[in-house]
């Protein structure tokens, strides 16, 4: 954002959130709020647009909590063209529609999204969203991107995996990365496994697909272990 506002002279660049289902955006950032703001959230809710933040059993979060975020209003579409099962999971009676997001909003409205729900993973009874490991691993001089998944553990359920693409030229080890986040990060979202590599399975459209990514992670691991065996 300071490079584009700096250097391409967009000063009144904002940040938009929303779906194709919603219009598609349910929340902007405005020119008139800081650089921090229009960074480190999506803004606050665009007029005539409800939303509300709920917990695995549709109860409304308190201030500043994580959890879904759905989104009702003019903008939210009627339904999936001749789908009515999928329009049914995704809407529900009240028309609220779920975005599979996890977010939050504090009190002055400004919402940040944290995670995606299917991407969330539980290890040992600890919620961990790998886009806070991402976001915070992409302050490593060294990485250029990074993707974290959870993968299957016997003991705890899951464990923190990241695979890391590193800048041209640059090397790393696993125990350096671990080093970075001791202390900077709370110890059980720092990655048990380490995977260095030239890029990420992405679809036509250029997102990253991480079930490919967890899976592969699943029969590497799974070779080792017999081969250990």
């Amino acid at each position: 954002m300071k490079r584009l506002i700096g250097e391409m002279h967009l000063d009144q660049i904002t940040i938009a959130y929303g779906m194709t289902e919603t219009g598609p955006l349910s929340f902007q950032t405005s020119v008139h709020d800081p650089l921090e703001r229009r960074v480190t959230t999506v803004g606050q809710v665009m007029p005539h647009t409800e939303v509300k933040i709920v917990d695995p059993e549709g109860r409304v979060v308190p201030v500043d909590m994580p959890g879904e975020l759905l989104t009702r209003g003019y903008c939210v579409m009627p339904g999936y063209w001749n789908d009515p099962e999928k329009t049914a999971d995704a809407i529900d009676a009240a028309h609220w529609i779920l975005s599979g997001d996890i977010a939050t909003i504090d009190t002055e409205g400004y919402c940040e999204i944290v995670g995606r729900l299917k991407e969330m993973l539980i290890r040992g009874g600890e919620n961990i969203f790998p886009r806070e490991i991402e976001e915070f691993l992409h302050t490593h001089p060294k990485i250029e991107d990074v993707q974290v998944i959870g993968v299957p553990d016997p003991k705890y359920g899951e464990q923190v995996c990241a695979w890391i693409k590193l800048h041209a030229g640059e090397t790393a080890t696993a125990e350096e990365i671990r080093t970075f986040c001791k202390g900077q990060i709370a110890h059980f979202k720092i990655p048990y496994y380490v995977r260095f590599v030239e890029s990420f399975p992405m679809t036509v459209t250029g997102k990253v697909q991480k079930f490919i990514m967890r899976q592969q992670m699943i029969e590497e691991l799974g070779e080792q272990q017999g081969g250990a065996a």
